[in-house]
């Protein structure tokens, strides 16, 4: 059995409309699959955005603290780093 999947009604400019009428043309795929494909590909990239925002912030608000990166961990990556860049 294939996954549920959920029709979603979304109005679109014109321009839009033609933009993705366009690409489906030259792609040879339905616009609703392109649409489709394009949605994925955006939300997936708001969530990495999102994840590396929340990391950061995390990291900022913690710096210094227990929290922090282990101070021989990070000397540990900072030697395989210094190895790296000489080879």
């Amino acid at each position: 059995m294939g996954r549920a999947t959920h029709n979603f009604h979304l109005p679109l400019s014109e321009e839009v409309h033609e933009m993705l009428r366009e690409e489906a043309e030259r792609s040879g795929q339905p616009a609703t699959t392109v649409a489709r494909e394009a949605l994925q590909d955006w939300l997936r990239r708001r969530r990495r955005e999102r994840r590396h925002v929340e990391v950061a912030r995390f990291a900022s608000e913690h710096a210094g603290t227990s929290l922090d990166l282990d101070p021989e961990l990070e000397q540990a990556g900072l030697e395989a780093i210094a190895t790296r860049d000489r080879d």
